[in-house]
């Protein structure tokens, strides 16, 4: 690593963790020349992933579109921006998985559904009204109605009472 205060390449590592999720890893050093403490982060490279858009177009998969996404829908809302974050992690990572050069935008599409569906309700019906294209009250009443009979469960909550 080069120093930033310097430029030297000589430095030592002080201490080395792991984030919370396991994907990266935060390294403080110290420049052997300046004495100058930074904080480095490493993380596992991807392979490039394509996204097939609904008229056939390719790109680049992009985080950064991803993330504005969820915050555009959770716009006023009292989600954290660590919480979205976390959010686009978990879908690239799956998207990762299940994909190996390319993915369909529909499945991000379907992934970011879920993902806000799980963090605020009233996000995932901004984020379905734009996705889904709604042009008119009745979609979103349909919507509303079908959000409030399949509440958000976290997964690791017991059932209480059976079906």
């Amino acid at each position: 690593m080069r120093c930033i205060q310097c430029g030297s390449l000589k430095d030592k590592v002080l201490d080395s963790r792991a984030s919370k999720d396991g994907t990266t890893i935060r390294r403080r050093r110290e420049c052997l020349n300046c004495s100058y403490r930074y904080t480095t982060y490493e993380q596992i490279e991807r392979t490039d992933l394509r996204v097939v858009k609904r008229d056939g177009a390719r790109e680049s998969l992009n985080r950064e579109k991803i993330l504005s996404g969820l915050v555009k829908a959770c716009e006023k809302r009292p989600v954290p921006m660590d919480r979205l974050d976390r959010a686009v992690e978990e879908i690239l990572a799956e998207l990762h998985k299940d994909h190996l050069s390319e993915v369909p935008s529909s499945a991000i599409g379907a992934k970011v559904m879920d993902k806000l569906h799980q963090i605020d309700p009233v996000a995932y019906v901004r984020y379905v009204s734009v996705y889904r294209q709604f042009e008119n009250v009745n979609e979103f009443i349909q919507e509303i109605q079908s959000l409030s009979m399949r509440a958000a469960r976290d997964p690791l909550q017991r059932r209480l009472f059976k079906d």
